[in-house]
């Protein structure tokens, strides 16, 4: 035979095709030509391949190879289709029909170096998780990517240091060390709600954001502690269930954002991006899309500080994905998504000065004038809740340190309400693999079972013709509303609720 076949991974985002590696080994000068709408990292693994079988003592044929990966229309990117090639070529020229078999059923991950080294790549989970839909028996990875692979159940995963190893376990089976998937330690925070002297309204509005899963913008004056909540609000988040463990590692793992010594998301992630981040940073992009900052926080907390700084045109890049839980990349001849369900979390200073109270700012009025305009009204429309934080002079001596609740007794609220917003939702049509949140609750399903009475209902409808509500923010105050029925373990939300979520959902910081 002169026809060789190997299996790799092409990714989209995060979502994985097997393709199908065809070597043929046939007559004409010699020579190596890779067709399958590959990008150049695929057409120099020409180069890299040859090299490597040389110094590797194996043999190379010496007449014409012709390469295909098919589904010819995907495109294709990156280096690790170089170990299907190079099997695919040294297969075609072998009649070893148990060898050829088991290529068969084996996906090949990993990038060649030039003295036969099998190098990491990036992406390897959500690889061997298509490996496995594709009901593949084994899949091979760098051994640099061993924890990573080891992640995913039911497939065998198999690590080779280099070409010579590799090919010994193409024709005897033998010689490859089984990746074990070891329990990871457990990740612990560093960071404390206990921390935060003080500030109990905003305290409040953390543990209601993060119960609901609602998105919170906050105001205060430098030093008041916007910053330090922000980031103590993961410590009160449940942790994530084992699916959403390996969707946030696989956006990480594309991203190259992995942490070596703890593989496996284990918590909710925090992304907090410089103020001078640009739109690709916060969202995502490039020739070859990679997940931004967005994406990276998905089933976490995405933290814009300073967000007066920040470029408008940056700030406005978030509207659609907030809604739709998904960044969309459209490029000419493909379509990337990746999915971005995060928390955001915005906060800044009442003004450029950053004054205190009103008397001691410094600011003109058409600097005041600007420092308002810097958050569009549309994406300040998508903030469920939002508060202002009391200068931190007000708050010496209110509490002591020791009567400051800690993060774990906050979190077991927001678990009870968590489950109590799913079991509802669920129980309504939800589908049961989803991570219900009050935040998360479609529109339809959300009016159609508000269970308003007639006096939230007026206070509503005088809002909306005051204009100080927009229909949007009348989802946002319902969805609240629930929230704060479940933090208090009751099955509807009454008219206090509602009274209450339009405070904290007003837009002069509650």
């Amino acid at each position: 035979m002169t026809v060789g076949t190997a299996l790799a991974v092409s990714l989209s985002g995060i979502e994985g095709t097997i393709v199908q590696v065809e070597a043929d080994v046939g007559r004409g000068l010699p020579g190596m030509y890779i067709g399958g709408l590959g990008d150049a990292a695929v057409g120099e693994a020409k180069h890299r391949v040859r090299t490597a079988v040389a110094n590797s003592q194996l043999l190379w044929p010496k007449t014409k190879v012709v390469v295909s990966l098919s589904p010819a229309h995907i495109r294709k990117h990156g280096t690790s289709f170089d170990l299907a090639i190079v099997c695919a070529i040294l297969i075609a020229t072998n009649d070893d029909m148990e060898a050829r078999g088991r290529l068969r059923q084996t996906v090949l991950i990993g990038e060649l170096g030039l003295d036969g080294s099998i190098r990491p790549v990036l992406g390897v989970l959500p690889q061997v998780l298509a490996a496995r839909e594709a009901g593949a028996r084994w899949v091979i990875v760098p051994a640099a990517n061993a924890a990573e692979a080891a992640l995913v159940d039911g497939i065998a995963v198999c690590t080779a240091a280099d070409l010579t190893q590799l090919w010994g376990w193409v024709l005897t089976g033998s010689g490859l060390r089984t990746a074990l998937n070891d329990d990871p330690s457990e990740q612990t925070f560093s960071v404390d709600l206990a921390d935060v002297d003080g500030q109990s309204e905003a305290r409040f509005a953390l543990e209601v954001a993060a119960a609901g899963g609602h998105n919170l913008f906050m105001q205060g004056s430098p030093g008041t502690g916007k910053s330090m909540l922000a980031e103590r609000l993961p410590t009160i988040l449940p942790p994530l269930q084992k699916w959403q463990q390996l969707e946030v590692t696989a956006l990480h793992s594309v991203a190259g954002a992995l942490d070596n010594r703890d593989t496996l998301v284990q918590h909710p992630p925090f992304v907090a991006p410089h103020h001078s981040a640009t739109v690709a940073a916060l969202v995502g992009g490039g020739a070859v899309p990679k997940p931004g900052a967005l994406s990276l926080a998905h089933h976490g907390v995405l933290f814009l500080d300073e967000i007066t700084l920040m470029r408008p045109a940056v700030l406005d890049a978030l509207r659609m994905p907030l809604e739709n839980g998904v960044v969309v990349h459209l490029r000419t001849h493909h379509r990337m998504t990746f999915p971005a369900r995060a928390q955001l979390v915005m906060a800044t200073n009442p003004c450029r000065c950053g004054a205190a109270y009103a008397s001691e700012c410094t600011c003109s009025s058409a600097e005041r004038a600007k420092h308002g305009r810097a958050l569009s009204g549309p994406l300040r429309d998508r903030m469920d809740l939002n508060v202002t934080l009391s200068p931190a002079g007000a708050n010496l001596g209110i509490r002591n340190k020791a009567d400051n609740e800690p993060s774990a007794a906050v979190r077991e609220r927001v678990q009870a309400a968590r489950d109590r917003a799913c079991r509802r939702w669920q129980g309504l049509g939800l589908a049961d693999e989803v991570a219900v949140t009050n935040a998360s609750v479609p529109r339809s399903l959300l009016r159609r079972h508000a269970g308003l009475d007639e006096e939230a209902m007026a206070l509503l409808d005088f809002q909306l013709r005051k204009g100080e509500i927009t229909q949007r923010g009348v989802d946002k105050v319902i969805a609240v509303a629930w929230t704060l029925a479940d933090l208090e373990g009751i099955d509807a939300f009454t008219f206090e609720h509602v009274q209450r979520a339009c405070k904290l959902h007003d837009r002069e910081g509650g």
